[in-house]
């Protein structure tokens, strides 16, 4: 896993494009702080910049860090969940602003993969995860079913968990200003 994550921050620091397996599915990715390398992950999805892209954390300080208030209930929720769970919150700050929703909302997961938690925390910053797959397309639950496309147009490939199937997605929770929790997917 170490020349994994090696040549993954290369990649990030690079502002580059990833393929890497997450919690979930399996990911492309950047950093969610450059604007210019999220704008690559739109081109490779061939996708909207008005549609938001998910963000992952490697836990609740680097949170708090993107998103200053973040309730208590949240908090406590995070903190019980074991479920990939992703949150919609308002009004993110320190990222880059084709990742934020027109409406100042962003999609933000504290993953619980190990090899992503690890990158992002060695790496210090964000980083873009959103299904590889063209807009539309169905979402491979697999490494197998990436559309070689795709494939082509990423930068760097993690090799880890190749053989593994995925068919859980995130439960995805939507916050408001006042703190009400409203659940989107379960």
């Amino acid at each position: 896993m170490k020349i994994e994550i090696k040549n993954s921050l290369k990649t990030l620091k690079q502002k580059e494009i990833l393929l890497y397996p997450t919690d979930t599915v399996w990911g492309i990715g950047c950093d969610a702080t450059s604007k210019e390398a999220v704008a690559k992950v739109f081109d490779i999805k061939q996708r909207s910049e008005s549609k938001s892209l998910v963000i992952l954390v490697d836990g609740l300080e680097m949170l708090q860090k993107y998103i200053p208030k973040v309730s208590k209930a949240v908090l406590e929720l995070l903190s019980k969940t074991t479920n990939p769970t992703t949150i919609i919150y308002d009004n993110p700050v320190g990222l880059a602003k084709n990742v934020v929703a027109t409406d100042d909302t962003v999609a933000i997961r504290i993953v619980q993969n190990e090899f992503c938690r690890q990158l992002i925390h060695l790496f210090g910053k964000p980083i873009v995860s959103t299904s590889a797959n063209i807009s539309g397309n169905p979402t491979p639950k697999s490494f197998k079913e990436i559309e070689p496309s795709i494939l082509e147009s990423i930068d760097y490939v993690v090799n880890l968990q190749r053989e593994e199937v995925n068919e859980k997605s995130s439960t995805i929770l939507k916050v408001s200003e006042n703190g009400e929790i409203t659940v989107l997917r379960q």
